[in-house]
């Protein structure tokens, strides 16, 4: 199984520059997109007709967005869109098949604390074109206690045979906080939202409280773990948002304290290796003066099944489409 991520910069952009070629030649079983900043209908157009895809927007207009798209036919139990403060807020509502989710925030708050919506029923779980069309779309639980900076920016889509029969895997696209050093607002708001990532990181390191046996969450983290992952460590260590000791230390929990697996080091070891988000200032990426801010983190299962990993850095400044670069995984039982 192949899977990719990637922050589009917005998907309609990206569309015009060739992510739409991109996603042609590589055909990744699954691809997970970050920053989409489109509405839902305009998003699953341009990802195309041979991907089912769910997107979870911002209530912010013009701001994150979040999609996970998967190749028609896979077997989709259940899409849970945003992070919750615990267990039973986090079970939301269903939204039934075929709505909108890009609403105004009032009506989409509604929404969510609903009794009434109904379930899918359980068989109609293989999503095609076909299947969303007809409304035939696996059931979409929706957080109902996020505040609007934090919405869409997480996104969980359970495939139970992504790997087999009965081998199932979570995927979970994930946008964190960029946060600003100098503004103690956006900090705030940064570090309120890694907590509560990390809750749900907890919860899904358990396979107990797991919803299938594997889990793997891919996206734009906006942190670097270590000096391997920028080139200019010393000029923003402790003084850059991404960079800072206290957004690392998240890492180390989830790594060290949690056993998620960062994917992309486990493949290469502990060298130097490549880089998927360059600046748009100077010759950033002429020069490559990066940052590695992209992960795939997985349980420790599902990493050791990990085959091989690339960056799709574009060959060129203007061959772009995107200022950050896929990641591109591939997995086998």
């Amino acid at each position: 199984m192949i899977i990719a991520n990637v922050n589009v910069n917005g998907i309609r952009a990206a569309q015009r520059k060739g992510f739409g070629q991109w996603l042609a030649r590589v055909q990744p079983d699954a691809v997970l997109l970050q920053e989409v900043r489109a509405p839902e209908e305009i998003a699953r157009e341009l990802v195309g007709p041979d991907y089912c895809t769910w997107i979870n927007p911002s209530a912010i207009a013009g701001r994150a967005g979040v999609a996970v798209a998967v190749k028609n036919g896979m077997r989709v139990a259940e899409v849970r869109m945003g992070l919750a403060t615990d267990t039973e807020k986090r079970a939301g509502v269903t939204k039934p098949a075929g709505t909108e989710a890009q609403v105004a925030t009032e009506k989409l708050l509604e929404e969510k604390r609903s009794e009434d919506s109904a379930h899918v029923p359980s068989h109609q779980n293989v999503c095609t074109q076909e299947d969303e069309s007809r409304g035939l779309t696996p059931p979409v639980r929706i957080v109902s206690d996020e505040v609007p900076v934090d919405t869409g920016r997480w996104l969980e889509v359970d495939l139970p045979d992504a790997l087999g029969e009965g081998c199932g895997v979570t995927l979970i696209s994930a946008y964190l906080h960029s946060g600003q050093a100098s503004d103690g607002q956006k900090m705030a708001a940064k570090y309120a939202h890694l907590e509560r990532v990390s809750k749900r990181l907890a919860e899904l390191s358990q396979p107990a409280t797991r919803p299938l046996e594997h889990v793997l969450v891919a996206g734009d983290f906006n942190i670097v773990h270590t000096q391997a992952d920028i080139t200019n460590w010393k000029g923003n260590h402790n003084k850059t948002a991404g960079v800072l000791d206290a957004e690392i230390a998240y890492l180390d929990q989830w790594f060290d304290g949690l056993g998620f697996v960062d994917v992309q080091r486990a493949l290469t070891g502990d060298e130097h290796i490549a880089y998927t988000w360059w600046s748009n200032r100077g010759k950033a990426f002429d020069n490559n003066v990066g940052w590695r801010i992209d992960y795939q983190i997985a349980d420790s299962d599902l990493a050791h099944l990990a085959r091989s990993g690339r960056v799709d850095r574009a060959q060129s400044y203007a061959q772009r489409w995107s200022d950050h670069a896929p990641l591109v995984v591939s997995y086998e039982p």
